[in-house]
């Protein structure tokens, strides 16, 4: 049986450079084996580790020039939208920097703003939103524009409303892209009486047409739900429900259910 490999504790608690790797008596031969993973230029971590994109950004931050700032995807991440940047990390550096992209860094150069988010440099929040604009389908677009709303950093696209997830939001853009009127978003709804009965993630107030988007929770709040439907139903509103297989899968089934609600209005 072979000797099990040797792993420093100092660098059992977050990702670390070659350097540091060398100072605790790791080769980069050693580095190569199973007991560690491969983050980036001279970026590593041991296997061992969760993986935590917070730390592997200070990992990169301590790598690259003083001048770089996180950009597009990452910066996003940063600013807490909901939205994973995958296993490759964006910055942008001033024009006249020579470093270049590699298969876990994109490097774009030019001129940017900057701003502090989390104690990290990374573009503007306004500069962000112009280059994932250019970049993503114009739903994706859509559902950091709603995070950024719902979180009071601003507000980024005409179509922006406050959902409360991506999901909601693909099935509100869904509807608009098919010419559906557009329409309110966590409306809260009251009955003849004018007491409060729930809250509509998308509601047509002239047809009382609530549409829900069900998510992997329902099923653990089924009793909840259950309750809440039927105060909705007897205070007068109507109910389409829809999951993301509807959404994804279904989407002419799904359009031709809301069209005949607003229809028979």
């Amino acid at each position: 049986m072979g000797r099990r490999p040797r792993v420093p504790a100092e660098l059992k608690r977050r990702p670390f450079s070659l350097d540091e790797a060398r100072a605790a008596g790791v080769s980069l031969d050693a580095l190569r084996r199973k007991s560690w993973r491969r983050l980036g230029r001279e970026i590593y971590c041991w296997t061992g580790l969760a993986e935590d994109p917070w730390q592997i950004l200070v990992a990169w931050r301590d790598r690259l020039p003083p001048d770089a700032a996180f950009a597009g995807l990452t910066a996003a991440w940063l600013y807490r939208l909901g939205i994973d940047f995958g296993n490759r990390v964006e910055v942008m550096l001033p024009a006249g920097s020579r470093l270049r992209s590699t298969a876990r860094l994109v490097v774009s150069h030019g001129r940017f703003d900057v701003s502090s988010v989390q104690g990290l440099r990374a573009t503007s929040i306004e500069m962000t939103f112009r280059n994932l604009r250019r970049r993503l389908a114009p739903v994706e677009y859509l559902v950091l524009a709603d995070s950024a709303l719902r979180s009071g950093l601003g507000r980024f696209d005409d179509l922006a409303e406050r959902a409360e997830s991506p999901m909601e939001t693909r099935l509100r853009w869904l509807l608009l892209k098919a010419g559906l009127p557009r329409p309110e978003v966590q409306s809260e709804l009251r009955n003849f009486e004018g007491r409060f009965v729930g809250r509509a993630d998308l509601y047509y107030p002239h047809a009382r047409l609530i549409i829900e988007y069900d998510g992997a929770n329902h099923r653990e709040r089924l009793v909840e739900d259950n309750r809440r439907q039927n105060q909705l139903l007897n205070a007068g509103f109507r109910l389409l429900r829809f999951t993301a297989a509807d959404v994804s899968r279904r989407p002419d089934s799904l359009l031709a259910q809301v069209q005949a609600a607003l229809t028979r209005a």
